[in-house]
């Protein structure tokens, strides 16, 4: 499986130099969203408000091309990550060229990066289309579809959207992490029970990934607060400040626009932390995670029951590393030794080999604190 980035190209790429260089008269320069193609009547300041971006800003960038004429970019993700228009024909070839790559390598599964964002027309969504991409061979999609569009904001459309790959074979389920968390911190089992009955079960469960532990996918809609999340804001917030407090205040230092933090939306810890390193909370998220209808995936860090890395966070500056620690081969071996990695790959060994997990699922619960998977 690789990725294929379908929202953005580095404004280092060969085709936006061009375009800098070149102007309109560049063969790239319908690629690449300014200002005026993302708004052709113009933008109301309720217009740019209201604009959903993972980060703090607006997404638009100013650029200075060669003859020194400047103008505004749409820059979802970071100023260095230019929006591509998706239904261009240069855009269209460009992507199209990467699959044939991908092909060629015997990559046999595209997972889609920051697909969510890839249309800027309301109502639309490059999933609806996405089959219809020639790709040779075929290969499946996975869709990423982290925020206002992700699983906490519309859960019952996105079960319509993905139910048994109508538009892709898997996406991912970011909303397992905070409610097993929530779960495990209060007792209280319903706002888990309620995404379980409704979740797609096409799916990859993740509860750890190198961006650390996502919050906004069982939030309220940041676009129409009508749309109420999967859990309260008050019960988000005590979430966050317990993993403050389990982390001893160090995720605290990482998260929101501290440590030249680039996600607003996401606390910035291992797992394993998160839980105040207590090996049978942690082994009880996994086997929550594994009991889900879906393909486990367990980050690096996470299967190795890894702590904060403050001393690459000292070094770096970048609160996202402290999630991102580097084992030397030594450490790795000594860490498959401890008897929660032990008891961990046991999990993952059960859950891969049992025939039980080729058949049929249910849950139930009784009253608050207890849920049920047969």
């Amino acid at each position: 499986m690789a990725d294929l980035i379908v929202n953005h190209m580095s404004t280092r790429s060969a085709q936006f130099q061009d375009f800098l260089a070149h102007g309109e008269r560049s063969a790239f320069a319908g690629m690449f969203l300014t200002f005026d193609r993302v708004f052709p009547d113009g933008a109301t300041e309720r217009d740019l408000l209201r604009l959903y971006r993972p980060r703090p800003g607006l997404p638009l960038t100013d650029v200075t091309f060669a003859d020194r004429t400047r103008r505004i970019m749409r820059t979802t993700f970071t100023s260095a990550q230019v929006d591509l228009d998706v239904g261009h024909p240069a855009t269209i070839a460009y992507l199209q060229s990467v699959l044939d790559r991908f092909a060629a390598a015997g990559v046999r599964s595209a997972r889609l990066d920051a697909v969510g964002y890839a249309v800027k027309t309301p109502g639309n969504d490059l999933l609806r289309h996405a089959r219809d991409v020639p790709v040779r061979p075929r290969s499946a999609l996975l869709g990423s579809r982290a925020g206002h569009r992700g699983a906490g904001r519309d859960p019952l459309a996105l079960r319509t959207a993905v139910r048994d790959g109508r538009h892709v074979d898997r996406v991912y389920d970011f909303a397992l992490s905070p409610l097993v968390l929530h779960g495990l911190f209060t007792g209280d089992a319903g706002p888990l029970r309620r995404w379980l009955e409704i979740r797609p079960t096409n799916a990859v469960t993740v509860l750890d990934t190198h961006d650390g532990i996502g919050v906004h996918d069982v939030g309220r809609d940041v676009t129409d607060p009508q749309r109420a999340g999967l859990l309260e804001e008050e019960q988000i917030d005590a979430l966050v400040e317990r993993i403050f407090d389990n982390t001893k205040g160090a995720s605290r230092t990482t998260t929101g626009t501290a440590a030249s933090n680039v996600d607003l939306y996401q606390v910035n810890s291992t797992y394993y932390d998160a839980v105040a390193r207590d090996d049978r909370a942690y082994l009880l998220a996994r086997l929550l995670q594994f009991f889900t209808p879906g393909i486990p995936q367990v980050y690096y860090v996470g299967l190795l029951a890894g702590e904060n890395d403050m001393k690459l966070l000292a070094s770096s500056g970048v609160g996202r590393d402290i999630n991102r620690h580097r084992y030397p081969p030594a450490e790795v071996e000594a860490t498959l030794e401890r008897p929660v990695v032990q008891d961990l790959l046991a999990l993952i060994r059960f859950r891969n080999a049992h025939p039980a997990f080729a058949g049929a699922w249910r849950c139930s619960s009784e009253g608050r604190s207890e849920l049920s998977m047969r």
